[in-house]
C-alpha cells in the first residue's frame, strides 16, 4: 500500500437477520485497523438481494456494533461523503457500470428462462461434472447476446425480453493476487463460471456491487469471510475490465469460526444445540416470532466480547490473553490472523468475561447493578450499590449473576434455609448467638476486622469452634450457603440490618425447636 494512501476499510453484512459472531470479528478487525492507521471505517448495507431482506435486520445491525461500541464513521445512519450506503439506493450506478463492461466485450446479456437454466444443468450433467456451470463451454449453447444473431438480440430487446448481464469470463487464463493472510493465491478462469452481475429486476448481484461501490467508496483494504475466496478471480477480472486495478483494495480472507469439536464452521443451529449464543444480540425472527439469544443479553460486557473476539484466530505472538481496547488497536495486525479456523470455546468466552468482570471500574460495573435494581423497582444510594457490587465481581461470570450474588443485600431474606443449621441447633448455640447481638451492639468501628475479633473472642470464650457459628450467620445474613466473606457482609448491611437478621433467624429456631 502506497503510504499516501488514505486507509479506508468497510463492513458490508446484508440484512437478513441476526448479526453471527464471524460478522461481529469482520467488523472489528475492521475497526482496529483504521483506528491504528488513523483512516475510515465504513458501514455499508448490501441489501441488494430483495428476496433475503428481512425486516429490522439493518436497524438489528446498527445496534449490535453500537453495543460493541465499533462505531462506523460513515454509515447509512450517520451518512458520508460517499453515500448513499445501502446498495439498494445505489440501484442506477450498478447499471451504468454494467452496461460499460457488455460495450467493451467483457460482459453479454442472457435471456434464458428459470427453465431453460434448468434444462441445462440436467442436460449437460456427467458424473465427471454433476453441476454444470454457465461457462465458456455452456454460453453459445443457451440464449444470450454472444450465441444468438444480432437481429434476435435486437427483437428480444424490443419485446422487453427479460434478461441478465453476465460477466465474459476468458478461457484458461491465470489469475491471481497477494491475500494479506495467505499469501499468493492463483485460480484458472477455467474453473470459473459467467456469473450474473445484473438482475432482470436491475439489482446488481454481489460481484458487481462490491467492486463498484469499493472503487467508488476508494476502499484501501477489504477483509471478508474466506467464503468469498472463490469469488475472488471474478472480481479481479472486473476490476481489471473496468480499468481500475491499479485501485482495488488489498485483500485479506479470514478464516471460519468453527464449531467446538473443530467440525465445520459454527452455526446458529450450533450454538442452539450446545446452549450458548453465536449472535451478538438477541435477535427475534419477524416471520416465526422465535427469539436467538445473544451475548449482550446473557450478560457478556462489551469489552470482554471484543477481547474473546480479536484472539479467536489471532495473537499478537506473546502469551497475552486480556487486551484493552486501546492495547488491541495498538497491537492488531492483519498479517498475525491465523490462515486455518478457530474453535468456539463458550468455556474460554466465560472466563473472557469474567476476567473483565474482575477489572473494569467499580462504577461501570454499579451501573449494570443499578439496571438491575431499577427494573425490579428497587431503589439504593449509588455508594452502596458501588460497594456491593465491589464486593460480589469476583464471583460474576455474567453480569446477570451480580443480582443473583447480591439480591440480599437489597431484600431480607424473609425465609433463610435454617434447615442446614436446625439439625445441630442448641441451646448453647442460641445464648451464643443473643450474647453476640449484645456484642455487636457496642461493636465500633463497623467493620469486617472488629467484627471478626469479636466474633472469634466470643466463640473462644462460649467454647464454640468459629466454623460451627460461621455457618448459622451466613445463613442469617445471607439466607444460604454462599456469599462473600460474612464479615464484609455484615460490614456493608450495616449494625441495625445485621442485628435484625440475626434476631429474625433465632425467633424462627426457636419456633421450630419449640413445634
Amino acid at each position: 500500500m502506497a503510504k499516501s494512501k488514505q486507509v479506508r476499510v468497510r463492513f458490508a453484512p446484508s440484512p437478513t437477520g441476526g448479526l453471527h459472531l464471524g460478522g461481529v470479528r469482520t467488523a472489528l478487525y475492521n475497526y482496529l485497523f483504521a483506528k491504528q492507521h488513523h483512516g475510515t471505517f465504513i458501514l455499508r448495507i448490501e441489501d441488494t438481494d430483495q428476496g433475503r431482506f428481512v425486516d429490522g435486520a439493518e436497524q438489528y445491525i446498527a445496534d449490535c456494533l453500537d453495543w460493541c461500541n465499533l462505531v462506523p464513521d460513515e454509515s447509512p445512519q450517520k451518512g458520508g461523503a460517499f453515500g448513499p450506503y445501502r446498495q439498494s439506493e445505489r440501484k442506477e450506478i450498478y447499471r451504468q457500470y454494467a452496461e460499460n463492461l457488455v460495450s467493451s466485450g467483457c460482459a453479454y446479456y442472457a435471456f434464458d428462462t428459470p427453465e431453460e437454466l434448468e434444462k441445462m444443468r440436467e442436460q449437460y450433467k456427467t458424473p465427471e461434472n454433476p453441476s454444470p456451470q454457465y461457462d465458456h463451454h455452456i454460453r453459445e449453447k443457451m440464449r444470450n447476446s454472444i450465441s444468438l444473431p444480432r437481429d434476435q438480440v435486437e427483437e428480444l430487446f424490443k419485446n422487453n425480453t427479460p434478461h441478465v448481464i453476465r460477466i465474459l469470463c476468458p478461457e484458461n487464463e491465470k489469475v491471481s493476487f497477494t491475500d494479506l493472510i495467505r499469501g499468493e493465491v492463483n485460480f484458472n478462469t477455467d474453473t470459473i463460471d459467467d456469473k450474473v452481475l445484473l438482475k432482470a429486476d436491475g439489482m446488481p448481484t454481489y460481484h458487481l456491487a462490491v467492486v463498484v461501490d469499493d472503487y467508488l467508496m476508494k476502499i484501501s483494504h477489504a477483509f471478508r469471510g474466506e467464503e468469498w475466496l472463490p469469488s475472488s478471480p471474478v472480481h479481479i477480472l472486473l476490476w481489471r475490465y473496468l480499468g481500475w486495478e491499479k485501485e482495488m483494495p488489498q485483500w485479506a480472507h479470514l478464516p471460519l469460526i468453527l464449531k467446538p469439536d473443530g467440525n465445520g464452521k459454527l452455526s446458529k443451529r450450533d450454538g442452539d444445540r450446545l446452549g450458548f449464543p453465536v449472535f451478538a444480540m438477541d435477535w427475534k425472527d419477524p416471520v416465526t416470532g422465535v427469539t436467538t439469544k445473544g451475548f449482550k443479553e446473557m450478560g457478556f460486557i462489551p469489552d470482554a466480547f471484543n477481547n474473546m473476539l480479536a484472539v479467536l484466530g489471532w495473537n499478537d505472538g506473546s502469551e497475552k490473553e486480556i487486551f484493552s481496547r486501546a492495547e488491541l488497536i495498538d497491537a492488531f495486525t492483519i498479517q498475525k490472523v491465523h490462515k486455518g479456523g478457530a474453535k468456539f470455546d463458550f468455556e474460554k468466552a466465560k472466563w473472557f468475561n469474567h476476567e473483565w468482570i474482575k477489572k473494569i471500574p467499580v462504577a461501570t460495573l454499579a451501573n449494570h447493578l443499578e439496571f438491575i435494581l431499577k427494573e425490579k423497582g428497587i431503589v439504593s444510594e449509588k455508594m452502596f450499590v458501588e460497594k456491593v457490587s465491589d464486593l460480589v465481581r469476583d464471583r460474576c461470570t455474567f453480569i446477570n449473576d451480580l443480582w443473583s450474588h447480591s439480591a440480599f443485600f437489597f431484600i431480607r431474606p424473609e425465609n433463610p434455609d435454617l434447615n442446614v443449621i436446625s439439625g445441630k441447633w442448641n441451646n448453647s448455640k442460641t445464648l451464643f448467638f443473643e450474647e453476640l447481638i449484645a456484642v455487636f451492639e457496642k461493636t465500633s468501628p463497623w467493620d469486617a476486622a472488629s467484627l471478626e475479633h469479636e466474633c472469634k473472642f466470643l466463640s473462644a470464650a462460649n467454647e464454640q469452634k468459629p466454623g460451627d457459628v460461621l455457618l448459622p450467620l451466613r445463613i442469617m445474613l445471607v439466607g444460604g450457603k454462599f456469599g462473600p466473606g460474612v464479615f464484609d457482609i455484615a460490614t456493608l448491611l450495616g449494625k441495625v440490618e445485621t442485628i435484625k437478621r440475626i434476631q429474625l433467624s433465632l425467633s424462627r429456631l426457636s419456633e421450630k425447636s419449640s413445634a
